[in-house]
């Protein structure tokens, strides 16, 4: 095999090419579902997305020969630093063919930047922060990614420690295989909690998104700032979220919960477009026309999964039963009524709260995800 050659994403032909190549490795995965292209290029857009505001991100290609064989994206984040105290920089949307020297050749060439940037240390998979898709999924291949989930070949775990990396924190996903049962123990719970609190439980007004995004966004960075990995929404960030998410969300899917009219606590369910985005190979066009978004439609109408992808409450709040009746009124209205399962993802193995919650009301983890870290020196700083 031709040396392992890595050069920086500079132009749109390029970045096209950086988008593309995941099609090669999961040619023959069934699990695996192809994002949308369009999607993908705003994601990577320096002068249109919000994290360059405030950060950094490098994109890096490998080559044997003229064939890509690997990608990486090496991403700093000083707002993240600044938070916890650290000099960490981050990987992400990491793909390889099974060969560790084009595993070892690209996180060369991301620590390297990071280096020159004085880090000191390396963790990921994390595509720019946390806020984003992050982990390496290291049990659960045979399902497919639910929508902002991530997925990869098996290999994967192998090629990052061999070149140095170790574990950082796991992250599950939870199954609600059956709702009705989950229902059914919830309605008892959120009723004897209730009693503590006079508290409402409304769906989001979506007429009114500016103001409910801005409600989530200070209800998200105060309940989850004591979270391992956290760090905070920017304005322009949230605001970028909510656009890409708004053409999915359904009133009866996003919830929050007010004490005299007073936000206190949210949760944030969506439908599993991934099971409309794999009909269509990541395309809304076909020889310019619309067959792929007349697909997407289709197929959007009969999703029958949903994926639970956050909940928070003020920390004051959090023994009155708050989240347990924001649960319970997303079972009822997103999976129950409508015939949906659902997933909950991703939780922190250190939340043993949500975890021992959602294991009480019969979900079942199916999907184990791994952030790494390593350390540039090779040992941790005193």
């Amino acid at each position: 095999m031709p040396p392992i050659e890595i050069s920086q994403v500079t132009s749109r032909a390029e970045r096209d090419a950086f988008i593309r190549f995941p099609w090669r490795i999961y040619a023959r995965d069934p699990a695996w579902v192809p994002p949308l292209l369009v999607e993908r290029k705003g994601f990577l857009d320096r002068a249109k997305h919000p994290f360059y505001q405030h950060g950094d991100a490098l994109l890096f290609l490998a080559r044997s020969g003229d064939e890509i064989v690997g990608r990486i994206m090496a991403s700093d984040d000083p707002s993240y630093n600044a938070l916890h105290q650290t000099n960490t920089g981050c990987f992400g949307m990491f793909e390889a063919i099974d060969d560790q020297r084009v595993a070892n050749a690209l996180f060369d060439a991301a620590t390297d930047w990071l280096r020159r940037l004085g880090r000191n240390e390396i963790m990921g998979p994390i595509d720019y922060s946390t806020n984003y898709a992050c982990g390496l999924l290291i049990d659960g291949f045979q399902f497919p990614p639910t929508v902002l989930t991530s997925h990869n070949p098996s290999y994967y775990g192998a090629l990052l420690e061999g070149w140095g990396f170790g574990k950082a924190m796991d992250l599950s996903a939870w199954s609600l295989a059956d709702p009705a049962q989950a229902l059914t123990r919830l309605r008892r719970l959120a009723t004897a909690l209730k009693k503590r609190t006079d508290v409402t439980i409304r769906p989001a007004k979506l007429a009114d998104m500016r103001g409910e995004a801005r409600r989530i966004r200070e209800i998200y960075n105060q309940a989850w700032r004591s979270n391992w990995g956290f760090v905070p929404f920017t304005e322009g960030e949230f605001e970028f979220m909510t656009r890409e998410l708004k053409p999915v969300l359904i009133p009866e899917f996003v919830w929050l919960a007010e004490i005299e009219g007073n936000p206190i606590g949210f949760v944030l369910c969506v439908p599993d477009i991934n099971a409309a985005l794999g009909k269509i190979n990541g395309r809304l066009t076909t020889f310019g026309l619309p067959i792929g978004l007349a697909k997407l439609l289709y197929y959007k109408s009969r999703i029958k999964r949903v994926r639970l992808v956050a909940l928070g409450v003020l920390p004051k709040y959090r023994r009155n039963g708050i989240a347990e009746m924001l649960v319970l009124r997303t079972i009822e209205e997103a999976m129950v009524k409508r015939g949906c399962v659902g997933e909950a993802s991703l939780i922190l193995e250190s939340n043993q709260l949500m975890n021992r919650f959602l294991e009480a009301i019969g979900a079942e983890k199916y999907k184990t995800y791994r952030i790494y870290r390593r350390w540039l020196d090779g040992k941790r700083p005193e």
